[in-house]
């Protein structure tokens, strides 16, 4: 596939981050991965995102996400794998590397290590980890690396395999400033925590896909939001976030860290347990599994 054709087939539909599956002494469950990537797969998503925030990159080592990449190529048939990238700056060309011997279709090239920067900084790591790879290379814009327009546009005209911005910074006037000045150099993807609650104000400001932490246990009801979002069907939109994303948000606001944790709470409500999370998150109470289950039981399971 070349790298304006998977830029095109990103931006063609819903994006899914599947989690990690760990055993029960937290080490990376590959069967468990396999067998969840494979089910995945079987729908109806752009690609799928392995070893991304969702999961749980920030507590992989770099051979785990290499192992992930190899897992999941073996399973997912023709849907494109696109690897988690990042740490610091030696490490994420290092990552991008290994990612691409693995057989990845792409990488996210996740925010780096704990220091802020400033723009030529932020340039320079970006333009270094593209150069040092030909496949195609997505930066995800939050928290300390939040480029700007004028940034983006020269890494668009220095870096040929580029193919996508993703923003999780929630920065809107930004994102309509890039998305403006850029046009279609690039595939914009919503990258908010539960992006379905911001979907329509991207939408509005060209931000036309996104990825779906819900669709790893929801993969139906993910793909209704998506399709009345594209279809600017508003009432059906409301419907489901009244009737199970604002219930789902209330749980995962509880913690930090639950933006991941809830996730794999809904698989095994599902039956399909992945696993606990890695410290330092922690998985959710008893008590609120017990709070999600009939948000569950009425948006997945009757429709499943």
């Amino acid at each position: 596939m070349s790298l304006n054709d998977l830029k095109t087939r990103i931006g063609s539909g819903l994006l899914s981050f599947p989690v990690t599956p760990f055993h029960a002494d937290l080490t990376m469950d590959g069967k468990g991965l396999a067998t969840h990537v494979e089910w995945l797969s079987q729908y109806n998503a752009a690609a799928l995102f392995v070893a991304g925030g969702t999961g749980e990159f920030h507590s992989l080592a770099p051979s785990e996400v290499v192992e992930a990449v190899k897992i999941a190529k073996s399973v997912a048939g023709d849907m494109p794998i696109i690897s988690g990238c990042g740490y610091g700056h030696r490490l994420a060309i290092d990552i991008a590397q290994a990612a691409e011997a693995a057989g990845a279709d792409a990488i996210l090239l996740l925010p780096h290590y704990l220091i802020f920067a400033n723009q030529q900084g932020l340039f320079d790591h970006v333009k270094a980890v593209c150069d040092a790879v030909k496949i195609g290379v997505i930066v995800y814009n939050r928290d300390n690396a939040q480029l700007k327009a004028d940034t983006l546009a020269k890494l668009c005209d220095a870096c040929p395999n580029l193919i996508g911005f993703k923003d999780g910074s929630g920065d809107i006037h930004t994102v309509r400033h890039i998305t403006c000045t850029i046009g279609d150099r690039l595939t914009y993807i919503g990258g908010m925590p539960t992006h379905e609650l911001f979907a329509q104000a991207y939408n509005g400001a060209g931000v036309t896909t996104y990825s779906s932490a819900i669709y790893n246990f929801a993969p139906e009801l993910a793909l209704s939001f998506y399709a009345a979002l594209r279809a600017g069907d508003n009432a059906k939109m409301e419907e489901i976030l009244k009737g199970f994303f604002y219930p789902f948000a209330a749980i995962r606001d509880r913690s930090p860290g639950y933006a991941v944790s809830i996730i794999k709470a809904g698989l095994k409500l599902i039956g399909r347990d992945p696993g606990p999370v890695r410290p330092p998150l922690t998985n959710l109470t008893e008590e609120e599994l017990e709070m999600f289950r009939p948000v569950i039981n009425r948006y997945v399971l009757e429709h499943a």
